[in-house]
């Protein structure tokens, strides 16, 4: 009975809301990290074997650099966040009734204030963030879904020739001429292959990522500025919380 008792005061000790934050921010993160990470790799691929575009010499920015580069950034958000999902967490374990009862009624400090205020300002930085990169990652959900729709009904295309110039999408520069038309043969390739149909797939899973990251940030900064709230404005002592 001893144990019953002790297992459930832990569990009702829980932050519950702090938990499913940092539940799907890690679910979200993950998901856009593994995904966009493969899909920049897939779009390598098929800038390469279908729109013969080459890589430039290594003193020049082209965009094979910048996905480079866009690699290296998922590779540092995957790490901090990572840091600050553990953060999340203990923020949230702090404020609850569990440290009360472990060490008593207790008051926040001035420093405690700062610090919890300081929390809901970089989390509420990391959501405008997100929704940034959201709106980002939509962009090439839009252009490899108008090359995978035309894929999917090149029948009714027979009569015409549609062309998808890079140029349009700022991918290469004005002076280079990189089209891919459904004529070609090319084309027809790449809509046989499966390396658009993935990573186009890939890129609409990344974007679900990183809306599940935005709603991770929304609850967390409800979160975050429910406990401030609660553990600034109460005089009594009894200033925890359960999320």
């Amino acid at each position: 009975m001893g144990g019953s008792e002790c297992c459930l005061k832990c569990l009702s000790g829980i932050p519950y809301a702090s938990l499913i934050a940092t539940i799907l921010l890690y679910a979200g993160v993950a998901l856009f990290c593994g995904c966009g990470h493969e899909a920049l790799s897939g779009t390598v691929t098929i800038l390469q074997t279908y729109f013969d575009v080459v890589r430039s010499p290594a003193d020049a920015l082209d965009v094979f650099t910048m996905i480079d580069i866009f690699k290296y950034v998922i590779y540092g958000v995957a790490a901090a966040f990572f840091v600050y999902g553990i953060l999340l967490m203990v923020e949230g374990f702090f404020t609850t009734g569990a440290i009360r009862d472990l060490y008593g009624d207790f008051k926040i400090t001035t420093c405690g204030r700062c610090v919890s205020a300081w929390f809901i300002m970089l989390t509420y930085i990391f959501m405008l963030a997100w929704l940034g990169v959201t709106a980002f990652s939509s962009l090439p959900v839009f252009m490899y879904f108008s090359i995978w729709n035309t894929c999917q009904n090149t029948t009714l295309l027979e009569s015409s020739n549609v062309c998808f110039d890079l140029r349009q999408y700022g991918i290469v520069s004005i002076s280079e001429e990189k089209k891919l038309c459904t004529a070609s043969e090319n084309f027809i390739k790449m809509c046989e292959s499966n390396e658009l149909d993935l990573t186009f797939h890939l890129f609409v899973c990344a974007l679900a990522g990183a809306g599940a990251a935005v709603i991770a940030m929304v609850v967390a900064v409800s979160i975050l500025i429910h406990n401030h709230v609660i553990l600034t404005s109460k005089s009594t002592g009894r200033y925890c919380t359960r999320f």
